[in-house]
Parts: C-alpha cells; structure tokens; sequence
C-alpha cells in the first residue's frame, strides 16, 4: 500500500499533464537528456497518444500527450519553471551535457537565483527546465 502525504492532503500520487505537437521530441529531451524512466504510455485513446515519465518511485512523474488532429501547447513566461534539484554537482552537469549533445544550450534564467547553482535549459517546446545543484544546502 501507498503511503500517504498527510491527512490533511490524503494523495498518494502526483501527475503534470501537459500536451504537445512534438511528443517525439518532448519523450527523447526528457528520456535521453534529462534522464526520466517511461513508466507507461498509450496509443490511439480517444484521438491521444501519451508517455508518463517518471522518477524512481512512480509517485511523481510527467504525462505528455499528442491529440491526433493537434495538441499545440505554447509554452508560458521564462520564469515557469520545472526544477530538479540535483545535490551531485557531477550528475547534474553530465545531464546538462547530455542535453548539450543533443543541441540544447543552456538558456539565461529570467530569475537570477536559478542562475547561481542551476542551469537552465528550453524544452523542445519552449518550456523552462532548471537543473539546480543542491550540495551543502536545502532545497530552497
């Protein structure tokens, strides 16, 4: 059985859907690249395809889906933001390299913070991933 967060907020699983024009592109980004698990998928239901990525664990992860006749998603301000927070400075820049090799360059964070121990990238939709080292601090 699940564990539970609280008994205040009783769930046991936590989903971002998004949909896309390019899920080819959107899976390979964030499989290849970033480093995320496919944890399921499906073909042709009700018109969409889709692909949920996920951490170890299964109880967070990303939903990508492809409506057959469309599915534009424009991307919103530079300060939306997905963060990983990474504590192995090398892992988060062998990710970042990754990403590199694949022909995403590092883009200016519109918040500086996330300039100071993140690097931040464009998916291949415009949305803004940040790949914040955490070493020798919290999460916040």
């Amino acid at each position: 059985m699940r564990q539970k967060w609280s008994e205040e907020m009783p769930v046991v699983q936590f989903r971002i859907a998004r949909p896309t024009d390019q899920l080819d592109k959107v899976v390979e980004f964030y499989m290849k690249g970033v480093g995320l698990k496919v944890i399921g998928s499906f073909n042709e239901h009700d018109g969409y395809d889709g692909v949920m990525l996920g951490l170890p664990g299964f109880a967070y992860h990303l939903e990508f889906t492809q409506h057959k006749d469309g599915s534009p998603c424009p991307a919103p301000t530079e300060d939306n933001l997905l963060v990983f927070y990474i504590p192995d400075r090398e892992a988060r820049d062998r990710i970042a390299g990754n990403l590199e090799t694949m022909g995403y360059l590092p883009v200016e964070p519109e918040n500086p913070y996330w300039g100071k121990r993140g690097i931040t990238f464009e998916d291949p939709d415009g949305w803004r991933v940040v790949l914040q080292n955490t070493a020798g601090i919290g999460p916040n």
